[in-house]
């Protein structure tokens, strides 16, 4: 079972901080040039600069330093989404979706490591946490985030953000894994499909503000 805090002890000193950044910096550079697979902890340490000794200081093996990579990756998602939506001053907290959507592109196609690994799915369905599935977590936390933005009550949208949430996942493997129409064009349906459905089942039962 994953453990939700993959490190093994946290860094105390400044200097420490920066030398578990180093190694995370460089796990996602290698992800990017080799794929999950092909990453070992003694080419995380050589890129980072460190001993592999310092490196099982903090993890205890690969796994555990892409489970905080990935951690990492959620957090910075998290801040883009709220850093975007107090820019924009949305009417409605599913018209949000769009702004979401744009933030995991981004992090697709500029955050190192993120393309191969994303939430972690493609090491273990249940990376970031052990007792929930990675969807499960990257939902409950989209849904617990716009419930205390928008002031409405958890359990009124966390189904219907589970369940975009899940069409997302779904149109965006279309778009960058299985490559069969335009990146554009699939992203641009995606968006569609999921503020159609929140806006009419948010409508259908009376929650349009």
């Amino acid at each position: 079972m994953a453990s939700p805090t993959p490190l093994r002890r946290q860094p105390v000193q400044q200097r420490s901080a920066k030398r578990v950044q180093r190694m995370l910096e460089a796990c996602a550079e290698l992800v990017d040039e080799l794929g999950y697979d092909g990453v070992t902890t003694t080419l995380i340490a050589e890129r980072a600069g460190v001993a592999v000794g310092s490196l099982y200081q903090f993890f205890p093996d690969k796994r555990a330093v892409v489970q905080a990579l990935t951690q990492r990756n959620l957090d910075h998602f998290m801040t883009e989404i709220g850093r975007r939506l107090d820019e924009a001053h949305l009417e409605h907290w599913w018209d949000g979706a769009d702004l979401i959507f744009d933030s995991y592109v981004r992090m697709y196609r500029e955050v190192p490591g993120f393309s191969r690994i994303r939430f972690g799915d493609v090491v273990d369905l249940r990376l970031i946490d052990g007792e929930r599935d990675n969807n499960t977590v990257i939902a409950e936390n989209l849904a617990s985030f716009l419930a205390d933005r928008f002031a409405i009550p958890f359990e009124d949208i966390r189904l219907p953000v589970a369940v975009a949430n899940e069409i997302a996942d779904g149109i965006l493997n279309l778009a960058f894994r299985r490559k069969l129409f335009p990146e554009a064009a699939v992203i641009a349906e995606a968006k569609m499909v999921v503020r159609s459905y929140l806006s009419g089942q948010m409508k259908a039962v009376g929650q349009d503000s």
